[in-house]
């Protein structure tokens, strides 16, 4: 599905490129619902998740297909380095981390990127404050990098049932609308195979009646 496709890509891109900033980087789990004391043994951290579709628009007459945006958020969390009355530490790696240079890192590597899918390139939004804390002597902080991107969708044709490819083949692997065939969801019937095309060729002054004639057959 586009959806976790979207946010495996992001995932990816993100592990490759903070390198040894963070400890880790993966899909939010949870980890700060309640609160930041489990969370923090974890800092420096990167989280992805669909933040959702808040808008859908039809880009056909017929509204079979639609244009739909939705946003993705990454959560990093770590020292606020700013707030730090000690001054600095070093991070995993080498160099001070802090999630001020969090912040930075994730959207220079995910602005305008269309990580190889069929959307259009996430463009940077809101940077807003999740936490932010003191234990100890020492200031915490997270923050939601949100992200928006586009992509289409189809509808179904009226009345109609999905029909994804048949188990087993090649083209289901791929194929979204198999999430019903592996559930016992109700299917439509599959397209039929394609047998022959036929192309009528007419000239000028047109009588009504093809001058000429093809038929382009299947070769399965």
């Amino acid at each position: 599905m586009l959806l976790t496709q979207i946010e495996d890509a992001i995932i990816a891109r993100l592990r490759l490129g903070l390198g040894r900033m963070v400890r880790e980087v993966g899909s939010y789990g949870g980890e700060l619902d309640d609160g930041l004391g489990e969370a923090i043994r974890r800092f420096p951290a990167a989280w992805v998740t669909y933040g959702g579709t808040p808008r859908t628009e039809p880009t056909s007459t017929s509204r079979k297909r639609y244009k739909a945006g939705g946003q993705f958020v990454v959560m990093v969390g770590d020292q606020n380095l700013r707030n730090e009355a000690a001054g600095r530490r070093g991070g995993p790696g080498t160099g001070e981390i802090g999630t001020y240079a969090l912040v930075y890192a994730v959207r220079r590597l995910l602005s305008a990127q269309d990580l190889d899918l069929p959307i259009s390139p996430l463009q940077p939004g809101r940077v807003r404050t999740l936490f932010n804390t003191r234990l100890e002597k020492t200031a915490f902080s997270v923050f939601a990098c949100e992200f928006a991107t586009e992509w289409l969708e189809e509808a179904l044709p009226l009345n109609a049932w999905p029909a994804p490819a048949k188990p087993g083949t090649p083209e289901a692997a791929a194929d979204p609308d198999s999430v019903f065939a592996r559930n016992q969801g109700k299917l439509g019937d599959p397209d039929p195979d394609w047998l022959r095309t036929g192309l009528n060729y007419h000239l000028a002054p047109d009588d009504g009646k093809p001058d000429a004639q093809d038929i382009l057959r299947s070769t399965k």
